[in-house]
C-alpha cells in the first residue's frame, strides 16, 4: 500500500505493545491501540478529513468502522458475519497481498465503465439528431447503435481480465468479493 503512494495506520484492540510489534514487522509507522469500537469509528470518521479512507477489519469491533469509511474491506475467510455484512467489500482469503491488486482492478474497471457510458451516450447523441432530420434511415440507425454495443461488449470484458501482481502460489486461494452494501 505505501508503493502505491497510500498511508497505513492500524487501528487495533490489543495492547499497544502487540501492535507496536505487529505493526513493525508489517512496516506500519501510525499505530493506535486499546481502542474500543466507537474509538475505530471515531478514528475512521477523523481520517476522512485527509481524504478517501479505506478501512480493513474482520470482527465484530470493526464492523462500525467499515461502515464508517468510505470503503469497507471485511477479512472474510476469518471474518465475522456482521463485518462481512457492514462492508463493501469481502477479501475471501486471508492474505492482505492482494488488496492493492483488487483496488487497482477496481479502478481499471471504473475506467472502463465511464467508457463505455460515455461511449453509449455519445453514440445516442449523434444518432438521434441523424435519425430525426432523416440523414439515416431506421435500418441504419438501428445497425450503427448495435454495432456499437458490440463495441460497448468487447471493451467490457476487458474489465474482467485481471493484471497478476502475485503468483498462485503467493495467494494461498485468496479471492476477492464485492457487494453494493452501501
Amino acid at each position: 500500500m505505501h508503493d502505491s503512494g497510500n498511508a497505513v495506520v492500524m487501528l487495533t484492540g490489543d495492547n499497544a505493545a502487540t501492535a507496536t510489534a505487529l505493526a513493525q514487522i508489517a512496516g506500519i509507522d501510525d499505530v493506535h491501540a486499546d481502542l474500543r469500537p466507537e474509538d475505530k469509528a471515531r478514528i475512521v470518521s477523523t481520517l476522512r478529513g485527509d481524504g478517501f479512507i479505506a478501512m480493513v477489519g474482520d470482527g465484530v469491533n470493526d464492523a462500525p468502522a467499515l461502515a464508517t469509511a468510505d470503503l469497507g474491506i471485511a477479512m472474510g475467510a476469518m471474518g465475522s458475519d456482521v463485518a462481512i455484512e457492514t462492508a463493501d467489500v469481502a477479501l475471501m482469503g486471508e492474505d492482505l497481498r492482494v488488496l492493492p491488486q483488487a483496488l487497482d482492478h477496481a479502478r481499471r474497471a471504473r475506467t472502463i465503465m465511464l467508457q463505455n457510458v460515455g461511449l453509449s451516450l455519445g453514440l445516442i447523441a449523434v444518432l438521434i439528431p441523424l435519425a430525426l432530420f432523416g440523414l439515416l434511415g431506421l435500418a441504419a440507425v438501428v445497425a450503427v447503435h448495435e454495432l456499437g454495443e458490440i463495441v460497448v461488449i468487447a471493451n467490457g470484458v476487458r474489465a474482467g481480465r485481471v493484471k497478476n501482481r502475485l503468483t498462485m502460489a503467493d495467494t494461498a486461494g485468496a479471492s476477492v468479493a464485492v457487494g453494493a452494501n452501501r
